[in-house]
């Protein structure tokens, strides 16, 4: 069974959608409450995982099911840099992105990592914008991974595939 394909963005729309669909589809295959939150928490931990790694968010999300095993699905595109695209093969439970399966993936992985940019670690500040952020505390940039550890004890498997710009996440979760 494969659930409605709800569409997400960076200003919180879809993401009641996307709770609510995920609540219903494990109420519909009979999961009991405890499974239903862990379910609601790979899906709710898997956008977020998303939006902190990416920095932009709009993607589809949607759940096949069938009995008791559940794939959550998202797709997105993002700006990619080494570091995102690292980060988020860093993310899967294999650590490798999952489109490298036949040698005409790992051939394009190959070519597409070659040609990504590297980040700027340093970020040039004027001495007159500093003078006026003396007194203002200055959030740093750097992912927590927080979604990552709690994706990665609840669910049973995290896919990653990374395509150019397109990055297809699959979480697995089997309650049986």
């Amino acid at each position: 069974m494969k659930s409605d394909v709800i569409s997400i963005d960076n200003q919180g729309n879809g993401l009641d959608a996307a709770k609510k669909e995920t609540e219903r589809i494990a109420e519909f295959q009979g999961l009991d409450a405890k499974q239903s939150l862990h379910l609601q928490l790979c899906a709710e931990e898997m956008l977020c995982l998303a939006r902190s790694v990416t920095g932009e968010l709009k993607a589809e999300f949607w759940i096949n099911c069938e009995g008791k095993n559940f794939d959550l699905h998202m797709t997105t595109k993002s700006v990619m840099d080494k570091t995102t695209r690292e980060t988020l093969i860093a993310a899967s439970t294999s650590r490798k992105n999952e489109a490298t399966g036949t040698f005409l993936g790992r051939l394009r992985n190959a070519f597409e990592e070659a040609m990504l940019d590297e980040t700027d670690t340093y970020t040039y500040i004027p001495d007159e914008a500093m003078q006026d952020m003396s007194n203002r505390m200055i959030d740093s940039t750097d992912w927590d991974q927080y979604e990552q550890s709690v994706l990665r004890k609840v669910a049973d498997q995290i896919k990653i595939s990374v395509v150019g710009r397109k990055v297809d996440m699959t979480i697995v979760k089997n309650f049986e």
